[in-house]
């Protein structure tokens, strides 16, 4: 085993016959993705997302031409602009597409309009709650708990029954959402992009980290699988179910089958996860892929081919 990651390993062997599995099971199972982004650079005003210019833009319907043909039934819009008037914008682009369920928006907490910009967008029932975490210049939930107006706001958020999505969670910021969810426990909170990232190969940061998360399950807390972490040796190859095996390990390990949800538009990664919790059983896959995210953010159903809860 591999002292960078102290934790019990499946073997290649018990992948491929996941895999196996996998491809002699019905692929009946529908798919709600939980993260995507919508955006026009082309819009006179630009867009502040994606990073790089001259980007075709990317709108409903070119995300229902993606999502389809890989299973996908439904979709949730992430926010990836810090411009408040781009919420409006996106609920203005999904008003018309069934197949996207609503969106999480991105409102600053720390600021005193919060409360109003909250109030104003989530009468709206595709306004399912907002992205915050160190995503933005200024963004910063390690020092934003420390801030009494944040609180405050936060306070009134959870009110709200909307989800707060935290972005890209390293340790520090898995620290401070643990301490905000110490503070206001009926904050229903998803962690992003949790398995994208390398597991720490200091035994104590690791320790410490599976501490933090493992509070964080007996919580108001789900985890989104939005991404596959690569390791640097296996960049550009083949992707192989035994790669990623550590760090799915190692968060279904914590969080099981009950807190986490799907997102991505990748097929390499849907075959890889498909095989990975077809294994633990149908009942854990359908959680997984489309159940969970219903109690995760309360999104409404917009299409009959979308599911519901029975």
């Amino acid at each position: 085993m591999n002292s960078a990651y102290p934790l019990p390993r499946r073997t290649l062997l018990a992948a491929a016959a996941a895999a196996t599995a996998a491809s002699a099971a019905p692929a009946a199972i529908p798919i709600i993705d939980t993260h995507f982004h919508l955006y026009d650079q082309t819009r006179p005003q630009g867009a502040p997302f994606p990073f790089t210019p001259n980007n075709p833009p990317f709108l409903p319907q070119h995300y229902r031409a993606s999502a389809l043909p890989l299973g996908i039934v439904g979709g949730i819009k992430v926010e990836a602009s810090p411009w408040v008037e781009d919420n409006l914008w996106v609920l203005m682009m999904i008003e018309n597409e069934p197949l996207i369920t609503g969106m999480i928006g991105n409102l600053d907490p720390t600021i005193p309009q919060f409360r109003e910009y909250l109030e104003r967008y989530h009468r709206n029932k595709l306004f399912l709650g907002i992205r915050y975490g160190n995503v933005w210049k200024g963004q910063d939930l390690v020092t934003a708990i420390h801030q009494p107006l944040f609180l405050e706001n936060m306070k009134a958020y959870a009110q709200t029954g909307l989800t707060l999505e935290v972005a890209n969670p390293r340790l520090d910021l898995i620290e401070a959402t643990l301490r905000l969810s110490d503070q206001i426990p009926d904050l229903r909170i998803v962690l992003g992009h949790l398995q994208a990232l390398a597991l720490p190969t200091d035994p104590a940061v690791l320790k410490a980290y599976a501490s933090h998360l493992r509070q964080l399950r007996q919580r108001n807390v789900f985890v989104k699988l939005s991404g596959l972490h690569r390791p640097r040796a296996a960049a550009g190859a083949p992707f192989e179910p035994g790669v990623y095996l550590p760090v799915m390990d190692f968060i279904y390990d914590i969080f099981g089958e009950d807190r986490l949800v799907y997102a991505g538009r990748s097929k390499e990664a849907i075959e890889i996860f498909r095989a990975y919790f077809l294994a633990k059983g149908p009942a854990a896959a359908e959680k997984i892929f489309w159940k969970n995210s219903i109690p995760a953010f309360r999104w409404i159903r917009r299409d009959p081919n979308q599911p519901q809860l029975a």
